[in-house]
């Protein structure tokens, strides 16, 4: 099962690749709101696979928008490839790897406009992002994918000035500037994988590949993830959990390389889809 957020409306993708708005087809059953769906996700499964639905209709992936829009909780991985905590200058973790947050404000869908700061050092890294369908508190790694509502596709864009600036390092300011979270194109369940413990991830700047790895890579899994921080705090229903990125990063290259204005950022993740950042100059400050 495929779910999206067109144009801030809660879909399923059909088939052909059409969308089938939720609302309509429930005779308002389930709402309209994308992120609503996640408090109630058992019953939506079962409604959507026990029922035929309408045909779809055909969209613009541009009117695509994050399939979490509003989570409350976004946590991110860091060093969880071992080839990335090489680059990084850091040995593989044998607890669980540095974990930080990247604000909702910077949300936004597969297909987007990014503003490079002038004078930054704007990173690429694609990930695998899982969402969480059920709470979970002090889940067993054996049952984590019963608490995953599916698997979508992120960039965890990143501002290194911002983020190594200072006496500690500022990992989720430098995460977490306007459309630095891009994700989507939508939400794919669990078994719609052959392995969801194996799913190829990439990523290309202007036609040139940068980053390429499988999630059987990740240092810790998806199941032990959600193991391990449902041990520490609550995952809610509708958090995402962005898992960590291979190594290909700008920060790693000799000489580093970073995104510029009209670079443009083209991210797959194998059984989902990809997602497309095109980067912008900042608009000329305002004439006084």
């Amino acid at each position: 099962m495929r779910v999206a957020n067109l144009a801030g409306r809660l879909v399923l993708i059909d088939a052909r690749g059409h969308a089938v708005d939720v609302e309509g087809a429930s005779g308002g059953r389930f709402a309209a709101e994308p992120q609503a769906v996640f408090t109630r996700w058992a019953d939506f499964r079962a409604w959507a696979s026990a029922t035929e639905l309408p045909a779809g209709e055909p969209f613009d992936p541009r009117d695509l928008g994050s399939p979490v829009p509003q989570p409350r909780q976004v946590l991110a991985v860091g060093l969880n490839y071992r080839d990335h905590a090489a680059e990084s200058g850091f040995g593989v973790p044998d607890t669980l790897p540095p974990v930080f947050t990247k604000f909702a404000s910077s949300i936004t869908g597969p297909v987007s406009e990014v503003v490079v700061p002038e004078g930054g050092h704007t990173d690429w890294e694609v990930e695998l992002v899982a969402v969480i369908g059920a709470d979970a508190r002090n889940v067993p790694e054996s049952e984590a994918w019963s608490h995953v509502a599916g698997l979508t596709g992120g960039q965890d864009l990143s501002e290194r000035i911002t983020q190594l600036q200072g006496v500690s390092a500022q990992f989720s300011l430098g995460k977490s500037l306007p459309g630095f979270t891009p994700m989507g194109p939508w939400l794919v369940t669990p078994d719609e994988f052959a392995d969801p413990d194996d799913v190829e991830v990439s990523c290309s700047v202007n036609g040139e590949q940068v980053q390429k790895s499988r999630t059987a890579q990740l240092i810790f899994s998806v199941p032990r993830l959600v193991a391990e921080l449902s041990a520490v705090l609550p995952l809610l229903a509708g958090d995402v959990l962005f898992t960590g990125t291979p190594g290909g990063v700008g920060m790693g290259r000799d000489p580093q390389r970073w995104l510029a204005p009209g670079d443009v950022l083209v991210s797959r993740v194998e059984g989902i889809g990809e997602l497309r950042q095109t980067f912008t100059a900042p608009p000329p400050a305002a004439s006084s």
